[in-house]
């Protein structure tokens, strides 16, 4: 701690500490607010549980130590336990963390120990600021949608948090883009705070985000960020068709046979086998896909060592061309898509322009120069 006291000395100016000569860790704009985040961070699902409480600061020590920022957890996470050990191991360091947390899913029997309602969501914020040990939350986010509250009861509570300064910002996670339009425009019309981030499902094995929901975040300046961005495991390179690694977390999760259709497997081969042809691994890079989506602004996959993190890392050494993208998607994007007529794809491609990765991944299979 001294050495960096004495490090931040000697850049001392006359108009406040000049630059640090750049480092490997990238920053991105949550959307279109000032908060900024770590493009790689790390997903604490398994914080207190799985990863025990040292083990955690451990991976947080190394966290901090590359430069990452962003945490993500929720309240039902071992239902407090991993906030509990997320902020056992940012005792001291808080500042350094931005932590996003989630209410919504169910903490205790009673009739308001889920939800979004207003009572539910004080309560939930409170009870995340004790386990955190904080006094205030970066970014909270809505974890499922509620649709037996009023959306404006929603945001009308967490406006009063974020004014009561208990929050800085907020975000949800699962919601239909419908929804997402919903509560921007509401929030609009009334002054109250918006959602600037989403959280949904998103990765190689499963683009279906990119159809109507990621327009809508890009056009509306909404950051993204995304859970299972390894699908489970299954695009870390960790393991192969008919063996999971021994050990691993995904070895003894009753959920990981429901990541291995024959599909998948097919696509995760390919991947695999065109990570290799350039000399990189498959987790980093698949990784490095998300990071090259337009509203993408940190990825959080879970870390159960520091060595997980020093491998994440090395997304951000990675640089696609345009026709790598454009073989990814002819990789990945192999199921027919039955959610608009045929006809449109074929005579009207600029009726479906959220296909685009498709387009160019037809384009490029008949050899014809993309669009």
């Amino acid at each position: 701690m001294a050495e960096d006291r004495n490090e931040q000395l000697q850049r001392v100016s006359a108009i406040g500490l000049t630059p640090r000569a750049p480092g490997g860790m990238q920053y991105r704009h949550v959307g279109r607010c000032g908060l900024r985040a770590s493009a790689i961070g790390v997903g604490c699902f398994a914080f207190g549980g799985y990863v025990s409480v040292a083990q955690s600061r451990a991976v947080v020590d190394q966290a901090l130590e590359l430069g990452i920022n962003y945490f993500d957890t929720a309240n039902s996470y071992g239902l407090g336990a991993s906030e509990e050990a997320l902020g056992a191991a940012l005792k001291g360091r808080r500042e350094r963390a931005l932590i996003a947390t989630k209410f919504g899913n169910r903490m205790d029997d009673g009739p308001n120990d889920l939800g979004a309602s207003r009572i539910a969501i004080l309560r939930a914020c409170e009870a995340s600021l004790r386990r955190l040990g904080t006094d205030y939350i970066d970014l909270y986010q809505l974890h499922w949608p509620d649709r037996a509250t009023p959306i404006e009861e929603t945001l009308r509570a967490l406006d009063d948090l974020v004014r009561a300064g208990k929050v800085r910002y907020i975000g949800a996670s699962n919601l239909f883009a419908w929804e997402l339009c919903e509560a921007h425009f509401i929030a609009e019309r009334h002054g109250w705070a918006r959602f600037v981030s989403a959280q949904d499902h998103y990765s190689l094995l499963y683009r279906d985000v990119e159809k109507r929901f990621e327009p809508f975040c890009v056009k509306y300046g909404i950051g993204m960020t995304h859970y299972f961005p390894l699908a489970g495991g299954m695009l870390s390179g960790a393991h192969q068709r008919g063996r999971i690694a021994p050990g691993s977390r995904q070895a003894g999760s009753p959920s990981t046979p429901a990541w291995q259709s024959a599909r998948n497997w097919d696509v995760q081969e390919a991947l695999l086998a065109f990570a290799r042809e350039r000399g990189w691994t498959l987790g980093p890079m698949s990784l490095a896909w998300l990071l090259t989506r337009p509203a993408t602004f940190t990825v959080i996959a879970g870390a159960d060592k520091p060595e997980h993190l020093r491998e994440n890392v090395k997304a951000l050494e990675i640089r696609f061309t345009e026709e790598d993208l454009r073989e990814i998607d002819r990789l990945t994007l192999v199921d027919e898509d039955r959610s608009v007529a045929p006809v449109y794809r074929t005579l009207r491609p600029e009726k479906v322009h959220e296909f685009e990765p498709r387009q160019r991944a037809s384009a490029g299979a008949a050899g014809q120069p993309p669009d």
